[in-house]
């Protein structure tokens, strides 16, 4: 009766541990995705920018700035 006490006891503890970890692992993930999410929207601005301010011709849009420099960069 004992030794079931004791395997009963040991496996609340492991499911215990189990949901803890789960709960941590889950916060982790998504700390890093939220993270990374505004790591590379602040990157594309910043890119934008750059790419309006130093790099257009003639009124022409920053996509199109983008794909005629893409387009440059390939032909080379």
């Amino acid at each position: 009766m004992k030794q079931s006490k004791l395997v009963e006891i040991n496996q609340k503890i492991a499911e215990g541990v189990t949901e803890g970890f789960e709960k941590i692992s889950d916060a982790v993930v998504e700390g890093y995705q939220k993270i990374e999410t505004g790591v590379v929207e602040g990157y594309a601005k910043i890119e934008d920018c750059f790419v309006e301010r130093y790099l257009t011709k003639d009124g022409e849009s920053v996509e199109e700035a983008k794909k005629r420099i893409r387009n440059d960069l390939d032909n080379r």
